[in-house]
């Protein structure tokens, strides 16, 4: 694997750590191949319950990599122009529970990346923004998409529109991430909500996070529909989950 990018798996969790804290972990095309490398490895995995998408130094993600764009390397791919947002798709149809856990910067490409995650938790240093008017560049990776799905159409335009810089109680207030904590407490809370999740049954999670996927678009008559023909059934061990919590009570 890169050294743009740390991989570690234990204990049901695998955690991306995005490695060019010198450049903010600006995107290029080493860092997307690298992303993209790791996720054959989470999909192939069935022992991974839970994944987690940081940043190391100072920031989560200053976006992609201006010092390469007009060069081929800003960010870019070697899969086409569109290479980078099927990463991030590939990112968001991840069968397990993905967290982005947020400090410092979060710019543009990195926000895109970030909204690929379920949930997002910052510490109150994160700023975010979408400044991709402020270049003169359209984003390709998803933002016009998934922003406004995750903050609504009107927050959406202020952030896409002005390139303004939205803190973290700001971000809290609009439902762009679901909890802030103090800085020095994001790696403590993120590793809680983690295990919290790979605690659940990895079978369950895994099913109705496909569930929502296949159903975000649907109407609810529809969706109902789709819940009832896809229904996986209980999970393998739902049993002993029953006999060990008899046993507790």
């Amino acid at each position: 694997m890169s050294d743009c990018l740390i991989v570690t798996v234990a204990g049901g969790l695998c955690t991306l750590t995005l490695n060019r804290p010198d450049k903010r972990n600006a995107l290029n095309g080493d860092m997307f191949a690298a992303l993209n490398a790791a996720l054959d490895t989470i999909e192939a995995d069935e022992s991974i319950a839970c994944v987690i998408l940081r940043g190391a130094g100072k920031a989560f993600c200053a976006g992609a990599d201006l010092g390469g764009v007009g060069t081929g390397s800003g960010g870019a791919s070697s899969g086409g122009p569109h290479a980078n947002q099927k990463v991030i798709e590939r990112l968001a149809n991840l069968p397990v529970p993905t967290v982005a856990a947020i400090h410092g910067t979060c710019f543009t490409g990195g926000l895109e990346l970030a909204l690929g995650c379920d949930v997002l938790i910052a510490d109150r240093s994160a700023r975010f923004a979408d400044t991709h008017g402020k270049w003169g560049f359209v984003g390709t990776w998803g933002i016009s998409q998934r922003l406004p799905r995750r903050i609504g159409l009107m927050q959406a335009k202020t952030m896409m529109f002005t390139s303004r810089i939205v803190d973290a109680d700001e971000a809290l207030g609009m439902g762009l991430v679901w909890q802030v904590v103090d800085e020095g407490a994001l790696d403590q809370t993120v590793a809680l909500f983690a295990a919290q999740v790979i605690a659940n049954s990895a079978h369950t999670n895994r099913s109705v996070k496909r569930l929502l996927l296949d159903t975000e678009a649907m109407a609810l008559r529809d969706a109902l529909a789709h819940e009832a023909e896809n229904y996986e059934g209980m999970a393998p061990d739902f049993r002993e989950r029953l006999a060990a919590f008899a046993k507790k009570n």
